[in-house]
Formats: structure tokens, C-alpha cells, sequence
């Protein structure tokens, strides 16, 4: 398993108590769909760790989390600032019309101004309370795009396609030397 073919369910922030248990941040929409988790990968340095989990307390986004054969301080505190993986295919299903970021990767963007194409989405990410699209620019230049729900006309992922009302000017802003 590579992180390539995971999704990132949150990290640890810190040891919780004496018997190994430690306190995990979930970034996930909604941290209740993960009250049954059995296993999760941890990643330790470029490798996924498969942990297994022996009980799991949910508090809003924080869980606290005990993994089996993990009973020392010593072993939740290596364990502090780890990121936690879930394979893709245990994403829960999104009604019609929601996506996750990551399916936005390798889309085209169109600006739904004028149809013209801007580039292709190479990356989502968060910055600050922002989120951004990275787009490789036809003349190979990023681009940052806000990813916001007024600007989104449409998400076409049948010809993988995203259509969005790019504010005037932005793009030459990045363009410019």
C-alpha cells in the first residue's frame, strides 16, 4: 500500500494517558463515519504501517485511540505527529453533485466565462482557511485558483472536466514575469 492509494484520515497530536493510547486529529468532513475503524495505516518515514485498532472513542474531530500490542508510553509517543492513511476505496460514497479534492486531480479547468481552457488541476490543497487549485497553465506556469462553491458552475467527472467562473484577471496575475 502507497500513500498514492490512500487518503490521509488525520495524524497523531499526542500520547493520551499511561497504556499507549494516543490522541488523533481527524481531517475528515465528518469523523462519525469512523466510529468502527478496525485498522489504520500509519506512516512511519516512507512507509505505510499497517495498526489495528483495539478501541476507539470518538470526541468531535479528536479520537482517542488504542492500537493492539501498543501498550507503552514509550511506543504512543514515537508515534506522535504520524499521518494516518485509509485506502481510497474505504472513502465513503458522496451524494450526487459532492466530490472529494482529490478527484479533482487531473481534471481540466475551463473558465465558464468563455470556455476557454486554463489548465489541468495538479493539486488541492488548504491554506489557511482557503482552499486552492494548482493548475499547470498551458504555458506551463502554476496557477492558484480558489476553490470556492460560488465559483463552481459545474464539475463534469465524465470527461473530467471543471467549470468555474474565474474572477477577471486572476490568471494574468500568475502569468505576468
Amino acid at each position: 500500500m502507497t500513500v498514492e492509494d490512500c487518503y490521509q484520515l488525520g495524524y497523531i497530536t499526542k500520547p493520551h494517558g499511561l497504556k499507549g493510547e494516543v490522541q488523533v486529529l481527524l481531517d475528515v468532513d465528518y469523523p462519525e463515519e469512523y466510529k468502527n475503524l478496525e485498522s489504520v495505516f500509519v506512516q512511519q518515514g516512507q512507509q505505510l504501517v499497517p495498526f489495528f485498532i483495539s478501541a476507539i472513542s470518538l470526541n468531535g474531530d479528536r479520537a482517542i485511540i488504542s492500537f493492539e500490542d501498543t501498550d507503552t508510553l514509550d511506543l504512543a509517543k514515537a508515534l506522535k505527529g504520524c499521518s494516518l492513511y485509509l485506502p481510497l476505496s474505504t472513502l465513503p460514497e458522496r451524494e450526487e453533485g459532492d466530490f472529494y479534492f482529490h478527484e479533482l486531480v487531473g481534471f481540466d479547468l475551463i473558465d465558464a466565462n468563455d470556455d476557454s481552457l486554463v489548465g489541468e488541476v495538479e493539486n488541492v490543497f488548504e491554506a489557511g482557511p482557503q482552499t486552492l487549485l494548482s493548475i499547470k497553465h498551458k504555458t506551463e506556469k502554476e496557477v492558484l485558483i480558489p476553490l470556492t462553491d460560488e465559483l463552481i458552475k459545474e464539475i463534469d467527472k465524465e470527461n473530467n472536466r471543471l467549470y468555474m467562473f474565474i474572477p477577471e484577471g486572476l490568471v494574468d496575475v500568475f502569468l505576468e514575469d
